[in-house]
């Protein structure tokens, strides 16, 4: 493992996140028993990839200066 990748695209990070807000929610008393939590993160992930991509399409339309040396 020497290859890096930011923190938001690691599955491991997403699934704890995903965990954690589950069980808080248990603990104030939302009814969460038939939540899938890997459908949760696959689909956190999804939301994830879509808007980089939405923010990276807007930063190269608003950009003012060309891209290259």
């Amino acid at each position: 493992m020497t290859e890096q990748k930011p923190w938001y695209l690691s599955r491991t990070v997403w699934a704890s996140i995903v965990t954690i807000a589950t069980t808080m929610g248990g603990v104030f008393g939302l009814p969460l028993a038939g939540l899938d939590n890997s459908a949760v993160t696959d689909t956190i992930l999804q939301v994830a990839a879509a808007i980089s991509g939405v923010v990276a399409l807007w930063g190269r339309i608003v950009a003012t200066n060309r891209i290259g040396s």
